[in-house]
């Protein structure tokens, strides 16, 4: 085998002496060795490829999500979330949509409904709801603002039955008193005061903890700001700000549900419900993350 000199290499490759030192104390030159302070560079060692420093790999499971949702990646976390939150989430809701359904519809903008009647809103509100995921993950970083929440409604109830009613308001705050689980939520004058107030309050908190977005995800379902959909928006709003603050999201699936409930209600009392309920569904969605060997 003959050898080559640093500046033989140089010449050879096009490139600087000090690189090729570089590469071959790298470790990147196959076959290179020292002799004193000389290197020896085989003459078939092929030219090591630049590292494009830009180009990082993601590094958090919010770049993962951009990274596979951009390159409509199959079958990674992206792909099992959008499928999983949206299903679970209108489950929750009363869709009567399947699993199988959900993620036919998701993988394929079609749907088979062989001898089977369906509700053309469920269809709609799961395509919705996809929407709604692109845009947690888009704007993630970004905080929580009235604009973005209603935005968010709008694009989840928009085409819906409930869009062509007077007295529903798609994209903005409820015109009607209702109720969830048998509570008094705020009448339609309160809303926007309590939801700036909330907001206000929320952004005065640092870097958040489980705890506060928990919080926050309480106090905005006691609020239900709209006429129907709190329960999908304020999810997906959890969903966002875990992403932001790099927590370990989570979904709600249907055997926590009344679990989930129960928290809600007794939040003030003993908040031990709802975070032993969420840390649970965590634990669920690490273990996704496992799978696909992401770190958390």
């Amino acid at each position: 085998m003959r050898y080559l000199s640093v500046s033989e290499t140089a010449k050879k490759w096009g490139i600087s002496e000090r690189s090729v030192r570089n590469y071959c104390a790298q470790e990147r030159v196959n076959g290179a060795f020292l002799t004193g302070k000389t290197w020896n560079i085989p003459e078939n060692a092929e030219k090591p490829k630049r590292t494009n420093k830009s180009q990082k790999s993601p590094s958090t499971l919010l770049d993962i999500l951009k990274e596979q949702k951009a390159s409509k990646y199959p079958g990674g976390i992206y792909h099992k979330t959008q499928i999983e939150l949206t299903y679970n989430s209108n489950h929750m809701e009363g869709s009567r949509l399947t699993h199988d359904q959900t993620r036919y519809i998701f993988e394929t903008n079609t749907i088979g409904a062989e001898n089977e009647v369906l509700n053309v809103d469920d269809v709609i509100e799961t395509a919705n709801h996809f929407r709604c995921v692109d845009m947690i993950i888009e704007s993630a970083k970004a905080p929580l603002t009235e604009k973005f929440i209603k935005e968010l409604h709008l694009t989840l109830k928009n085409g819906t039955s409930d869009s062509r009613k007077d007295w529903f308001a798609v994209g903005d705050y409820k015109k009607m008193p209702n109720e969830v689980g048998g509570i008094e939520t705020a009448l339609p004058e309160e809303v926007a005061d309590k939801m700036k107030a909330l907001l206000i309050e929320y952004s005065g908190i640092g870097v958040k903890t489980f705890e506060d977005l928990l919080d926050f995800h309480v106090k905005f379902e006691r609020i239900h700001p709209f006429q129907d959909g709190n329960g999908r928006v304020g999810r997906l709003l959890l969903f966002k700000e875990c992403l932001k603050y790099n927590i370990v999201p989570f979904i709600i699936e249907d055997n926590l549900k009344l679990f989930y409930y129960r928290g809600l209600k007794e939040w003030n009392h003993e908040k031990g419900y709802l975070i032993d309920t969420c840390l649970t569904a965590q634990d669920r969605y690490k273990a996704y993350l496992d799978y696909f060997r992401i770190a958390y």
